[in-house]
């Protein structure tokens, strides 16, 4: 499917942000995941790593990029590229959303508390 509906993409609700599925393989990519993320206002990173690299876009806002034990101030238009491996998180002291465009791997695991899961906006 060449176009996929924006008006019917998946939302799924974290303490911290909100992800929309754009492109997934439930949603008919076969090589590209991409999502929205909107973290909220005062939020505290959420740190993760995946076994691929993961790209992401500032769209709107301002915030703070961890990545391993280094901490970068991010606006829009800036684009931050997390290596494979690499413990992430993005935080947000700002009173505004941070919004972001994410791209990673079709079949990428996210490393999470322990866990490894397929991130939802993935699925």
């Amino acid at each position: 499917m060449p176009v996929i509906s924006g008006a019917t993409a998946p939302t799924f609700d974290l303490p911290n942000a909100t992800f929309t599925g754009l492109a997934s393989p439930s949603r008919g990519a076969k090589e590209t995941c991409v999502w929205r993320t909107k973290v909220h206002p005062g939020a505290e990173p959420g740190m993760h790593s995946f076994d691929h690299e993961e790209v992401l876009v500032v769209v709107a806002g301002a915030g703070v990029a961890h990545l391993g034990e280094s901490e970068h101030p991010v606006v829009t238009g800036d684009a931050i590229v997390v290596p494979s491996g690499t413990q992430f998180g993005l935080g947000n002291p700002h009173g505004e959303p941070l919004e972001l465009i994410v791209a990673l791997p079709v079949g990428a695991l996210a490393h999470v508390n322990g866990q490894t899961v397929v991130p939802m906006p993935a699925q």
